[in-house]
């Protein structure tokens, strides 16, 4: 299963994605009043509306916390000359810097001026869990998302530690829709992409994690409780622009992709605001 939230004249709705279109159903909450429903199926379905003309949301709004791994690729540990972590290594990103497909990646060059791309596969949490085993891990997988990392790197880089520089607002771009684990059983085989206006920027496969989603869940779940919504970054493949020779940063009007096999393509484009 394919679903989405998306905005329409009362808020947010929610609508599954079949054949090249937005089917609304009739669901009265979001996305994680979804999670907590006894049924994912038997909603009355309404018209269905073309992909192109679908004004899409995060396909999580408000989740507890935004987990995100650093340097969870071999290939991109060794191009920013890191130690491959012997544990996962987490930071934060805040949930206002969520957006979702098709939305504008905005900054105040004031702010920054050297905002980077990072494609990512994101796990979105559907149940509750605490100290849960890696065996068991999965079970409190909803779906996955396509993810785009966002980062400020002269303020990550600046400040010592990644938080400002990671979640100013519209820095986690996320969607455009989330896929079921019914329908994506296996997120370790998957190939991942980012392009910038047409140019591929990065080429990998999640096969490349150094911490795979079932012992992520249960490390983070060690550490404190995951809830329903909760979004976890699963970290990016070499390729970003910071580690370039020489560096690519985004620009105003850039279109960034961000497109992982047999989950979706998700793309934004950057508006900076300043002087």
């Amino acid at each position: 299963m394919k679903i989405a939230q998306f905005y329409d004249e009362n808020g947010v709705g929610l609508g599954l994605i079949e054949a090249g279109h937005l089917i609304p159903i009739d669901f009265s909450g979001d996305m994680i009043d979804f999670m907590g429903s006894r049924s994912l199926t038997g909603y009355e379905r309404r018209t269905p509306i073309p992909l192109d003309r679908v004004r899409f949301a995060p396909p999580v709004s408000r989740p507890s916390k935004i987990v995100a791994l650093g340097l969870n690729y071999k290939d991109h540990a060794e191009e920013s000359k890191g130690k491959v972590p012997e544990t996962p290594l987490l930071f934060a990103k805040f949930p206002s810097s969520l957006i979702g497909h098709m939305n504008h990646i905005r900054w105040d060059r004031t702010v920054t001026k050297k905002v980077d791309f990072e494609a990512e596969l994101a796990v979105i949490i559907g149940q509750a869990v605490y100290r849960v085993p890696e065996e068991d891990a999965l079970k409190a997988v909803f779906g996955y998302t396509c993810a785009n990392d966002v980062s400020a790197r002269d303020l990550q880089f600046g400040d010592g530690q990644w938080v400002r520089g990671k979640s100013l607002d519209s820095f986690c771009p996320l969607g455009p829709w989330i896929v079921t684990p019914d329908d994506l059983p296996d997120p370790h085989s998957l190939k991942i992409r980012c392009s910038v206006n047409d140019r591929l920027m990065q080429d990998s496969n999640t096969d490349r994690m150094i911490f795979r989603v079932p012992e992520v869940i249960s490390f983070l779940s060690r550490h404190f409780t995951l809830n329903p919504g909760d979004i976890i970054l699963t970290g990016t493949p070499s390729g970003v622009g910071v580690f370039r020779q020489p560096s690519v940063y985004l620009k105003d009007g850039d279109e960034v992709v961000v497109e992982i096999e047999g989950v979706g393509r998700l793309v934004n484009t950057c508006s900076v605001i300043g002087h």
